[in-house]
This record gives structure tokens, sequence and C-alpha cells, in this order.
């Protein structure tokens, strides 16, 4: 059970219940800002040692794109973090499935926020949950939309 004190404090940063993921409620979460190193980690981390992403005097002489280019999937992982940090904490079940489409390049640098939308949410058969959907759309420090994701989630219910 979900429990909002520990010991007497308040718990802070904790996740949003089914109740409160209503249609048509937005949110938007704090920035990030990606970096060299991050892009470093976590291409070595998953294996994704294209040269786009590991050697910059190619990225500078030959690439059509110039610039630290980030993955996609990095963007997207760290969309997915700032709203596990801001909204799913002790409430979320299971991610159930997404769809995504990378708009624009994201680059070593650029700062990231998530702007996400409740577009469905119905309770589940099974008591203290529902299914959750929303689309996501992470937003550049120059208000460039660069990625977008329409996801489905289970998520705990308040008297769960």
């Amino acid at each position: 059970m979900t429990t909002d004190k520990v010991d007497g404090y308040e718990i802070v940063g904790l996740g949003i219940p089914f109740e409160g993921w209503t249609p048509g409620r937005r949110l938007r979460t704090v920035g990030r800002t990606i970096t060299d190193a991050d892009i470093t980690n976590f291409v070595c981390v998953t294996g994704m040692l294209e040269v786009l992403f590991t050697n910059l005097d190619y990225l500078e002489k030959e690439s059509l794109i110039k610039g630290r280019l980030a993955p996609g999937a990095l963007v997207y992982s760290f969309a997915e973090g700032l709203l596990m940090q801001s909204v799913m904490q002790h409430t979320g079940l299971a991610f159930l499935g997404m769809e995504l489409k990378i708009l624009a390049p994201s680059f070593a640098g650029d700062t990231i926020h998530v702007r996400c939308e409740v577009t469905e949410a119905r309770p589940t058969s099974k008591p203290g949950r529902g299914i959750v959907t929303t689309f996501n759309e992470v937003v550049n420090q120059k208000g460039d939309v660069v990625l977008t994701y329409k996801v489905t989630r289970m998520v705990k219910s308040k008297n769960a």
C-alpha cells in the first residue's frame, strides 16, 4: 500500500495515482541537459557504437549533420526518466507499449523537457489499477519538438 508519510514525515515526489490521470490533463516536467558524457555512456552501455555517436572527426568532416548527436533512444530514455521522477514513483505498475516518432536531432548541450497530455484513462477488470494513455512531446531549449510518443501504462489506484 502506498503511503504519503513515513515516521511522521511527508514523502515528496510520489507519483500520480490512477484517479489523477484524467483525459485532458496536461503536465510538464523539469528540464535536463544532454551532456557529452551521457552520450558516451549510453552508446557504450547499449552497444550503439555508430560513428555518428562516437567519432567527432567524422562528425566534423563528413557527416551531413554537424554537432555531437544524441541517439534518439537516449532522448526517449531521458524523457521517460523525467516522467518517472515526477509522476510514476510508487504508482507505475507496467509499461504496456508505445508509438514513437523522432522529428529532429538532439545534441550534446541541448536541454529537454517533456510535455505530457492524458488522452485516455480507464479502470481495469481487476481492482486497484487502471490503464492510462498519454501523448508525450520532448521539447528542446529552443521550443522545438524533437520526439513524440504515445504510451500506454498500467497505474495503481489511490486505495490499492
